[in-house]
């Protein structure tokens, strides 16, 4: 049976603002939110809301709006942009109430104890996150200024879905339990996913739900001196590679500031 709304236990919301913005857009962020988390069936432990704007006369979508939830102990996550800041705040309530539907379908499913038809719904009809442009820093002033090292999660490539599609990620590190491979998973189409693994073994995958395509090349082996050299030259959005040393698999990514930020597993 599922509990009762929690509307009650009103989490504090941490809330930051970066740049000259418009009065009282922190306190319209704020309600916004709150208004949403009355709807949410399992206690909301924590929520960070930040607000952005960039003096940048290239970007067409100046304003950005961020939150991090902590529902029940699983992270939900939604990063938009727009052209003004209210815009920035319904786009991101819109889109945190897609993450936490998702959440409670797959609750639901949990304690339902098998899945339903319409359980992989959502991976084929969303609509494409308004993500904030890219800064256009040149490609010899960009630096790796964010190292995060965490332990990866074992498994499936549909779980690993789920988790890209809450967290809002454009693609996902983690290790695919079936192969034991470091795998990396991101959209390669409207509606598709590719799969990219050190040593690829689709044979191995099982039953996937959502459209894959599998990728069949090795990871390239490289240190991540010459990922950035790679990431500099070709401007792909990321590179997935073998940790020359630890033999891991690493992704080296573009941020949105224009610089890049480096995932590798913990050991």
């Amino acid at each position: 049976m599922a509990t009762d709304p929690v509307a009650s236990q009103t989490p504090e919301i941490e809330l930051e603002a970066q740049g000259d913005l418009p009065p009282g857009m922190a306190e319209l962020a704020r309600n916004k939110i709150l208004t949403l988390l009355d709807q949410v069936r399992e206690p909301v432990l924590s929520v960070r809301i930040r607000l952005t704007r960039i003096h940048n006369p290239a970007t067409d979508r100046p304003y950005g709006a961020q939150a991090n939830l902590d529902v029940n102990g699983r992270a939900a996550r939604a990063h938009v942009a727009a052209e003004s800041m209210p815009e920035a705040i319904d786009l991101l309530r819109d889109r945190l109430a897609l993450q936490l539907a998702r959440l409670r379908r797959h609750w639901e499913n949990q304690r339902g104890g098998q899945s339903r038809p319409d359980e992989h719904e959502w991976r084929h009809g969303d609509e494409p996150t308004r993500r904030p442009d890219h800064f256009p820093r040149p490609a010899e002033d960009r630096e790796i200024i964010r190292h995060k090292s965490f332990s990866l999660a074992r498994e499936s490539v549909d779980e690993a879905a789920f988790e890209m599609a809450t967290m809002d990620y454009g693609f996902h590190l983690f290790t695919e339990i079936n192969t034991g491979e470091d795998s990396v998973l991101y959209h390669a189409a409207p509606t598709g996913y590719r799969l990219a693994q050190l040593r690829p073994h689709p044979e191995q995958l099982g039953t996937v739900a959502l459209p894959l395509t599998v990728s069949p090349a090795l990871a390239p082996r490289m240190n991540s001196a010459t990922a950035k050299r790679r990431m500099d030259t070709l401007g792909q959005p990321f590179v997935f590679y073998t940790d020359d040393v630890t033999g891991r698999g690493n992704v080296l990514y573009l941020r949105y500031d224009g610089h890049y930020g480096l995932i590798t597993p913990a050991e």
